[in-house]
This record gives structure tokens, sequence and C-alpha cells, in this order.
């Protein structure tokens, strides 16, 4: 580790930081006080997917959706009306709505040869934005004079990594440049989240091994086909299914770095709080 105790944290004059865990565990909020605070440069790696690597997929999506509209066809046609995305930090919603959701396509679902298409399209962004971090660390001090830097990971990140591999070339990456923190949620995190979900189901990331393991025992188990199959219910069916896939990948993470409580992390109100909660992470590793 970059930082391989409290003291080289406390003493670093630049801090550079990996946060990663489950979507809803406080990622984005706590970047976003660092961010505040001036001296902190905010990676977003879900912004980054959406712009770099799938902004053009997803503007096409649109486009073609106006494509079916005699009006707007016209003016799409002769270049009077322009279409895009406009993805943000907080409104992450346009890559969401183009991963989609496979089932019945009169409820907004997808085939499921083409839902996974775009799973992949994701896996594949997901990686080049994760090795992109070093190259915004490198440029966030040297162009815009940031003296730290925190990386904001996608929820699925440890989907795309192996972290029993030592030569994982994402986890080398990434721990060769900042210090890897693992939000750990409870079990009672993980029930607010599926209750979270329930009310408003989100396309998601997952394995492909996983999503197609899923998508054959819903079908099995529910007598469904696949285009009479109702999308949210089949995401809301897979979601717990994905935190208990999704756990002992993470817990394995945090192997190449430390690991924070949920409940740790939601006292932080400011960058001292952060700087003394990543010392106490490192003392007691």
């Amino acid at each position: 580790m970059i930082y391989p105790d409290a003291e080289s944290w406390r003493n670093a004059a630049h801090k550079r930081v990996v946060l990663f865990g489950m979507s809803g565990l406080g990622k984005t909020h706590v970047s976003n006080i660092l961010r505040a605070n001036g001296d902190w440069f905010h990676y977003s790696v879900d912004y980054r997917i959406g712009t770099r690597y799938m902004g053009e997929h997803i503007a096409d999506s649109f486009k073609r959706e106006a494509m079916t509209v005699p009006y707007l066809r016209n003016l799409l046609m002769n270049n009077s009306i322009y279409i895009a995305s406009n993805i943000t930090f907080d409104n992450l919603d346009p890559l969401s709505h183009y991963l989609g959701k496979p089932g019945d396509p009169a409820k907004g679902g997808l085939p499921f040869e083409e839902y996974m298409r775009r799973q992949e399209l994701h896996r594949q962004s997901e990686i080049a934005s994760m090795l992109d971090t070093a190259y915004f660390i490198d440029r966030a001090q040297n162009l815009y004079g940031y003296d730290h830097f925190v990386c904001d990971t996608s929820g699925s990140v440890c989907e795309v990594v192996d972290p029993a591999n030592p030569e994982d070339p994402v986890l080398a990456a990434l721990s060769s440049n900042a210090l890897l923190v693992w939000i750990e949620g409870s079990e009672a995190h993980a029930d607010e989240l599926a209750r979270r979900f329930d009310r408003a189901p989100k396309p998601m990331y997952y394995q492909a091994s996983f999503l197609k393991d899923a998508w054959s025992e819903y079908l099995s188990t529910k007598a469904a086909d696949p285009e009479t199959v109702d999308p949210d219910a089949f995401v809301r069916w897979a979601y717990s299914r994905a935190l208990a896939h999704r756990q002992p990948r993470y817990e394995a993470m945090s192997n190449w770095g430390v690991k924070v409580t949920a409940d740790e992390m939601s006292k932080v109100k400011s960058t001292e709080d952060f700087n003394s909660l990543i010392a106490s992470a490192l003392e007691r590793r």
C-alpha cells in the first residue's frame, strides 16, 4: 500500500484514495464533502463511463427513438436539433436507462441478447475508466493543482476484477497509485438498500455468468417466456441475489487496502473527519 501506516497517511502531502462498496453507502456523498473542501479532486467512475466510453451509445439510443417520430426525424436529419445526454455526477440516469432491463418491450424491456450486449459494453467501459485513474491523478495535480484525489467507484467494480489474483491489472494499477478503502455495509444496510431498490428498481451491471444463471432460473421458476417477463419484477428478484454475490468479492478486495464501516463513514462531515477515519483504519489493519 502507498500508505503503510497511519503516520504516513497523516504526513502525506498528496492523499489519494479509491472508495468502493455497495451503491448507496456513501461513496459519492463523502466524495462531495472532500471536493467541497477545495483541494480534493473528485473522479467519478460512473460519470467517466457515461461520458467518455458510453456517451455515444447513450446519445445514439436517444436519436434512435427520435427517428421514429417523423417531426423529430426531419429536424434531426437536417441538423436542426441536437440530442445529447445531460449526465452529471448526481444524475446518472442516462447511463442507467441505456443499460436497461430485460423483458417485455411493451413494459420498456430489452431482448436478453441486446441487454447482454449493453452489459458487455459497460464491463469494458468500467475497466477502462478504472485504468484511467492514474491519468486523472496526474492531471488533477499537474493541470489543476489539486493536492488530494478521491476515486468514487461504481458499485459494480467488484464484478470486473479478480481480487484473488495478485496480478489483477485493475487492482494492481489502483493500489500502486492510491489507497483502496472498502465501505462495509451491515445486514441492516443491505435490507435497507433492498427496500430502496424495491421502491425504485434501476438497471445495474452484473457479471455475465451471474446474469445468465439468474435469467435462466427466473424463467424456469416463474414459468415465463422471455418476451413477457416484467422487467422490474426480474431486477427486483435478482437484486438481493446480487448483493449476496457481491459481498464476498468486496471483502476480498479489502485485502488490497483498508476497510471502514458504513456507519463510520456516515459520521464524516469534513476532511478532518475523513483523514482521521482513514488513519484509524490503517492503525487497526
